[in-house]
């Protein structure tokens, strides 16, 4: 019987050049003029909220998708914030959607980036085939792009719930992430 990779968002060939090309183009154009930590820390204050979009692209079932996302969170503290995303992976079949409630902390003490920790439970909606549930965890930083605006870079690690392994090459998942996000 042959095994089916599970979600597997690692960009390669053109996607990573690109990913790649878009890090550095953010890198070079944000401005690195000082900012404190009250400043950075200001976008992720208490009664604050964050919207988020993502693209990429995923491997999921031998096929290959593109995969679209948004998000939103509210911060219950400073720092602490709860949140919903959803994804789409479109392209490919089966139709996947997936649906993550979340809980993230940033250390906006922290000058000129504010790193993150958070963790996840996921439940991927899959067409014609039994529905997933995962949880994980996530780390990166998040890079000033603006007033209110910020770049996130980050790892995530996923683990699938009665996943069967003799089905599935692996139950679980390490990949990059990247987000643009707006607080108001």
């Amino acid at each position: 019987m042959r095994k089916e990779p599970l979600f597997d968002t690692r960009t390669t060939g053109f996607a990573a050049g690109l990913l790649f090309a878009g890090l550095a183009t953010t890198f070079v154009l944000t401005p690195f003029a000082p900012v404190d930590a009250a400043e950075v820390g200001a976008s992720f204050s208490q009664g604050r909220s964050r919207f988020s979009v993502v693209g990429g692209n995923g491997y999921a079932f031998n096929e290959s998708y593109l995969v679209l996302g948004v998000g939103a969170a509210y911060f219950v503290a400073d720092g602490l914030n709860v949140g919903l995303d959803v994804e789409w992976w479109t392209g490919g079949d089966p139709g996947i959607v997936k649906v993550s409630p979340s809980l993230q902390y940033v250390f906006y003490q922290v000058p000129r980036v504010a790193p993150y920790v958070g963790a996840f439970y996921r439940r991927s909606y899959l067409e014609d085939i039994k529905d997933l549930n995962s949880a994980g965890g996530r780390a990166g930083v998040y890079i000033p792009a603006g007033r209110n605006a910020h770049v996130g870079l980050g790892m995530v690690y996923e683990s699938y719930f009665d996943c069967d392994e003799s089905t599935y090459v692996s139950c679980s998942d390490t990949y990059p992430e990247v987000s643009f996000t707006v607080a108001f």
